[in-house]
Protein backbone atom coordinates (compact mmCIF):
# COMPACT_ATOMS: atom_id res chain seq x y z
CA UNK A 1 0.00 0.00 0.00
CA UNK A 2 1.45 3.91 -0.98
CA UNK A 3 1.69 6.05 1.57
CA UNK A 4 -0.39 9.07 0.52
CA UNK A 5 1.44 12.38 0.01
CA UNK A 6 -0.81 14.22 2.29
CA UNK A 7 0.07 18.80 2.99
CA UNK A 8 0.84 18.04 6.87
CA UNK A 9 -1.38 21.40 7.39
CA UNK A 10 -4.33 19.95 5.85
CA UNK A 11 -3.78 16.92 7.97
CA UNK A 12 -3.92 19.23 11.06
CA UNK A 13 -6.55 21.95 9.46
CA UNK A 14 -8.79 18.15 9.13
CA UNK A 15 -7.98 17.11 13.00
CA UNK A 16 -8.68 20.77 14.12
CA UNK A 17 -11.90 21.14 12.42
CA UNK A 18 -13.24 17.91 13.37
CA UNK A 19 -11.80 18.30 17.01
CA UNK A 20 -13.68 21.95 17.52
CA UNK A 21 -16.98 20.55 15.51
CA UNK A 22 -17.34 17.43 17.97
CA UNK A 23 -16.07 19.30 21.02
CA UNK A 24 -19.72 22.16 19.71
CA UNK A 25 -21.74 18.84 19.11
CA UNK A 26 -22.12 19.56 15.35
CA UNK A 27 -22.47 16.90 13.15
CA UNK A 28 -20.95 17.51 9.80
CA UNK A 29 -24.06 18.56 8.42
CA UNK A 30 -24.87 21.03 10.77
CA UNK A 31 -21.57 22.93 10.54
CA UNK A 32 -22.49 22.74 6.79
CA UNK A 33 -25.65 24.14 7.09
CA UNK A 34 -24.57 27.01 9.44
CA UNK A 35 -21.65 28.03 7.25
CA UNK A 36 -23.40 27.78 3.65
CA UNK A 37 -21.43 24.68 2.34
CA UNK A 38 -23.04 20.94 2.04
CA UNK A 39 -21.79 18.04 4.20
CA UNK A 40 -19.89 16.93 1.21
CA UNK A 41 -17.96 19.75 1.61
CA UNK A 42 -16.88 19.12 5.17
CA UNK A 43 -15.98 15.88 4.46
CA UNK A 44 -13.49 16.75 2.29
CA UNK A 45 -11.99 18.65 4.32
CA UNK A 46 -12.11 16.72 7.67
CA UNK A 47 -10.96 13.75 5.30
CA UNK A 48 -7.63 15.66 3.73
CA UNK A 49 -9.12 15.75 0.09
CA UNK A 50 -9.77 19.80 -0.42
CA UNK A 51 -7.87 22.58 0.57
CA UNK A 52 -10.36 25.06 1.19
CA UNK A 53 -10.29 29.13 0.83
CA UNK A 54 -9.83 31.56 2.76
CA UNK A 55 -13.25 32.52 2.34
CA UNK A 56 -14.28 29.01 4.27
CA UNK A 57 -11.45 28.96 6.19
CA UNK A 58 -13.12 32.04 7.53
CA UNK A 59 -16.62 30.27 7.72
CA UNK A 60 -15.26 27.26 9.38
CA UNK A 61 -13.65 29.70 12.06
CA UNK A 62 -17.15 31.45 12.62
CA UNK A 63 -18.94 28.56 12.17
CA UNK A 64 -17.18 26.81 15.08
CA UNK A 65 -16.89 29.86 17.18
CA UNK A 66 -13.02 30.43 16.80
CA UNK A 67 -11.29 33.78 15.64
CA UNK A 68 -9.47 32.90 11.79
CA UNK A 69 -6.46 33.87 14.02
CA UNK A 70 -7.32 31.29 16.59
CA UNK A 71 -8.00 28.31 13.75
CA UNK A 72 -4.72 29.01 12.05
CA UNK A 73 -2.68 29.01 15.20
CA UNK A 74 -4.42 25.86 16.10
CA UNK A 75 -3.45 24.36 12.91
CA UNK A 76 -0.03 25.53 13.00
CA UNK A 77 0.29 24.06 16.58
CA UNK A 78 -1.14 20.61 15.53
CA UNK A 79 1.15 20.49 12.10
CA UNK A 80 4.20 21.61 14.74
CA UNK A 81 3.31 18.82 17.07
CA UNK A 82 2.49 15.71 14.83
CA UNK A 83 6.14 16.49 13.04
CA UNK A 84 8.02 16.03 16.14
CA UNK A 85 6.01 13.07 16.85
CA UNK A 86 7.07 11.78 13.93
CA UNK A 87 10.61 12.49 13.51
CA UNK A 88 10.13 15.54 11.17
Amino acid sequence: MVAENIDPLLESLARVVRLHRRAAGLSQEELAHNIGRSMRYISLIESRRHQPSLDTLKRLSDGLELTLSQLIIEVEEDAKQHALTKGN
